[in-house]
């Protein structure tokens, strides 16, 4: 409901594109920065004391978000800090819920099924998973259609999102079943993380490069999908008994979006074992690559935008074989490590991107000296898939094959 949505806030509130971009920056900075302290914490507590926490963490930072805006402007040391500034300390909180929990799935598939049948096992959990995915932007969009401006509405959508972590948190709590906990319990830190880069199967090495370029050009322009449908593109629909103003729109379009992905993502899946994990993935990192480019040079045609959001959704369709390639080469036992190291590599490279977008979407100027940009979105826009082809074509030159779908 909330986080395609956090830029568009913040853009209401005064936030120009170079503070979008840094937003997108420290999320980027905080999804590789969280996982590890969020392991230690887990062994410290315990995993089912571990997650309330996070997950109360992540409801803390929803209300941070919602009241935002009655914080108002607040001058410090001849500093004026801007009301948006506060999205920026509620994304620590609210992104706690991330911080723990990716290796020990990808490990959990791994040890589920067999090694030929692994792209299914990640279909059906991805599915699950994102069923809320599809629900949240639809509820989103109808409070958005009902209320009175857009800050209103986000506000009371962050007010359910609000009631949703705690009451989620708390029946996880008294629900939880503690198996087996020993999950990063001998973590010996940088060390042991070394070690893990180290021993990363050869195989996941092309696959990481190409990855890593593919995210890099997303996360230039991941925060300005919701600014270039609502303000660039200014794209809503109006049928005249029926009228979707852009900011409904777009909760809409991702409804679509997810639609298409929950159906292509058991099918691509499927298809896998046929023609193996290299080709399903090749697939999505193009549609990956591809899609900003038609975003940005797309009409301001409701038709046309939504088409654009279904072809979006087909990046998802190589989303299960993707994680099938990352830790199908490892070791039985050490597939959550390897998922984790390879995840920490990409994401710390990933860094920069939304912040580099940002400067080329919005434009920059150095201080103390005459030089200035005015920036441009198209161009931010087509340099993204001019780096994300650039590792599709990678990927389809030296990426190798899981040899249990050869």
């Amino acid at each position: 409901m909330t986080s395609r949505y956090i830029p568009r806030y913040m853009s209401v509130l005064g936030a120009g594109g170079l503070a979008i971009g840094a937003f997108g920056t420290v999320g980027n900075i905080i999804s590789a920065g969280y996982p590890y302290p969020g392991g230690a914490i887990s062994d410290r507590v315990g995993s089912r004391y571990a997650l309330t926490l996070f997950g109360l963490i992540s409801s803390l930072g929803f209300l941070f978000w919602l009241i935002a805006p009655s914080l108002g402007a607040i001058a410090v040391a001849g500093v004026t800090i801007e009301p948006w500034f506060w999205i920026f300390v509620g994304l620590f909180l609210a992104q706690a819920w991330k911080s723990f929990g990716l290796g020990a799935t990808f490990a959990i598939v791994k040890q589920s099924v067999p090694p030929s049948r692994l792209a299914r096992g990640f279909a059906s959990t991805e599915v699950f998973r994102r069923t809320a995915f599809l629900i949240g932007p639809l509820l989103a969009a109808g409070v958005l259609h009902v209320a009175a401006d857009f800050q209103v509405g986000f506000q009371v959508i962050l007010a359910v999102a609000v009631v949703f972590g705690v009451v989620a948190t708390a029946v996880q709590h008294y629900l939880y079943e503690a198996e087996d906990t020993s999950i990063g319990k001998s973590f010996e830190g940088v060390a042991e993380i070394r070690r893990d880069l180290a021993a990363m199967p050869a195989e996941l090495r092309p696959l990481l490069v190409a990855d890593t370029f593919v995210r890099f050009a997303n996360g230039m322009v991941y925060v300005f999908f919701v600014i270039v449908v609502t303000e660039f593109l200014q794209v809503g629909v109006d049928l005249g008994t029926v009228r979707l103003d852009p900011d409904t729109f777009f909760g809409v379009l991702l409804g679509v979006e997810m639609l298409i992905a929950l159906v292509s993502m058991p099918v691509a899946a499927k298809l896998a074992e046929s023609v193996g994990l290299k080709p399903v993935v090749g697939f999505g990192f193009s549609v990956y690559a591809i899609f900003p480019v038609l975003l940005i040079l797309a009409p301001a045609n409701a038709v046309v935008v939504t088409l654009l959001f279904a072809y979006s959704g087909l990046r998802f369709a190589g989303l299960p074989a993707h994680k099938a390639l990352i830790v199908g080469p490892a070791e039985r036992d050490t597939g959550g490590r390897v998922a984790g190291s390879y995840y920490l590599v990409r994401n710390l490279i990933v860094i920069p991107s939304a912040a580099i977008g940002g400067a080329i979407y919005d434009g920059f100027s150095v201080p103390r000296t005459d030089l200035a940009y005015a920036g441009s979105p198209t161009l931010a826009f087509a340099i993204a898939t001019v780096i994300g082809l650039i590792g599709t074509v990678y990927f389809s030159l030296f990426g190798r094959e899981f040899e249990a779908y050869e």
